[in-house]
């Protein structure tokens, strides 16, 4: 009989908002236990104590890495356990088990013994994730000013006739500006002002989001400059689209191993589709969208800007590459000049991690001490 004190663990994790379930397998596959843990410091610690119980361990997958198992994945890096982001189990295994968070815990910690499972999380402790909370900041102001606008549009279209012909015809900057001026008065009960009184708010809500996104766009471009002035000077990348490729790349981006590994990333590494006599390649349509998307925008800045580039695009063209190959081939090349600017770019870190330090009342905590700040400057 082996002794499964003495043989590494494998963990997995199912994780939620307010509790986490692990399950431990030895390096056999054999299922040696499952527990329930709160999402809280002191229950991290009794996590990995719990896993520890059974053996040295050797690594641990977890679910949701960006999202409820974003603090686990920190505690557990700093105390120098491999955590493995593991994704969801597909729907063909969830009919054939069932669906139960010791089942997906276990279902995690299988998919990193099997190794289908392999890919590092984001550390999420340093600049890069500075600049992805911006961002996110951003992306939802934008959405909501464009859902605020809207609204305003079609409540002009259907106001009555004599509101109407006041702000119809006009452009979306001095339909706002003339919103913001309306007087509805005071009669509740007038349907003019009401309607005045709503196309007021909504116009004012539009320029408050207005200032929420300059503000923003500011802050990204300071911070961008300072993380990757390289990927600035480079033709088609500007602040938000650098921005895009850091939040990819993440803080450690050394789990990446090579450009492959970051074009594939990306979406833009070709994907084989031959058959027979047909010998080609198609896009690829996984990784990450967003990538993808400003890898998109700055090959269409290069083909209206940049000579070279449209001198390739007609060569390749002539080759028999229709738009779309070529497409491809201009994305790929980009996202092979990009990966070797962003590892000199993210090299140096602005945390370091500290020892755990407890008390005889208090749980070890994992604690992070800035190295550098960024100050902004309005």
């Amino acid at each position: 009989m082996i002794d499964t004190c003495a043989a590494e663990v494998i963990g997995g994790v199912d994780t939620h908002a307010d509790t986490h379930t692990a399950a431990a397998l030895d390096q056999l596959g054999r299922l040696l236990g499952t527990a329930q843990f709160p999402t809280t410091p002191a229950g991290y610690m009794d996590l990995l104590g719990w896993l520890s119980q059974y053996g040295p361990v050797s690594s641990i997958g977890v679910e949701g890495t960006g999202s409820y198992g974003a603090g686990l994945a920190r505690f557990l890096r700093l105390q120098g356990v491999t955590v493995i982001e593991v994704d969801r189990p597909n729907r063909r295994m969830r009919r054939r088990l069932g669906k139960s968070d010791p089942v997906d815990a276990e279902a995690a910690a299988r998919a990193v013994l099997s190794g289908i499972a392999e890919g590092v999380p984001k550390s999420r402790d340093g600049r890069v994730e500075a600049i992805r909370v911006i961002r996110t900041v951003r992306a939802t102001a934008v959405k909501s000013r464009t859902a605020a606008l809207n609204a305003l549009v079609s409540m002009i279209r259907s106001a009555p006739d004599q509101l109407r012909e006041q702000l119809d015809g006009m452009t979306h900057f001095r339909t706002v500006q003339a919103a913001t001026r309306l007087r509805p008065g005071c009669d509740l009960v007038d349907p003019i002002a009401c309607t005045k009184i709503a196309l007021r708010r909504l116009a004012r809500r539009v320029q408050h989001l207005d200032a929420e996104i300059k503000e923003a766009e500011l802050e990204l471009k300071l911070m961008v400059a300072e993380v990757a002035p390289d990927l600035l000077a480079r033709p088609g990348i500007g602040p938000n689209v650098a921005a895009q490729l850091l939040v990819t790349a993440g803080d450690n981006p050394e789990r990446i191993r090579n450009e492959r590994a970051f074009a594939m990333l990306c979406g833009v590494a070709p994907i084989a589709a031959s058959s027979g006599r047909t010998d080609r390649h198609r896009l690829n349509r996984g990784g990450d969208r967003g990538a993808n998307f400003v890898l998109h925008i700055v090959a269409l800045n290069r083909l209206k800007y940049d000579e070279r580039t449209r001198a390739y695009a007609e060569r390749r063209k002539a080759e028999g590459l229709s738009h779309l190959d070529v497409m491809r081939c201009l994305k790929r090349y980009i996202a092979r000049e990009v990966f070797a600017l962003l590892r000199p770019a993210l090299a140096v870190r602005n945390t370091v991690p500290l020892p755990l330090t407890s008390t005889d009342n208090q749980p070890d905590q994992p604690q992070l001490v800035p190295v550098t700040s960024l100050t902004l400057a309005a």
